[in-house]
């Protein structure tokens, strides 16, 4: 499964708001929730939320066995 925990992380310790995340990274509401539930996410939106905070997927996303 893979888990948005650290996109939670990475967004509190650089005073990232949800606000901020959907703004810069073009996001809608659908996909933070989908975000928080660690739901299926396209890799186009992993790419713009990389590209938009200036991180790379090991920051936002961890593969963990179910």
């Amino acid at each position: 499964m893979i888990k948005y925990d650290r996109l939670w992380s990475y967004m509190e310790e650089h005073n990232i708001s949800t606000y901020r995340l959907r703004e810069q990274c073009g996001l809608d509401n659908k996909t933070i929730k989908r975000l928080k539930i660690n739901d299926n996410i396209e890799t186009k939106t992993l790419n713009r939320i990389c590209e938009g905070l200036g991180c790379t997927l090991a920051d936002i996303a961890e593969y963990v066995k179910d």
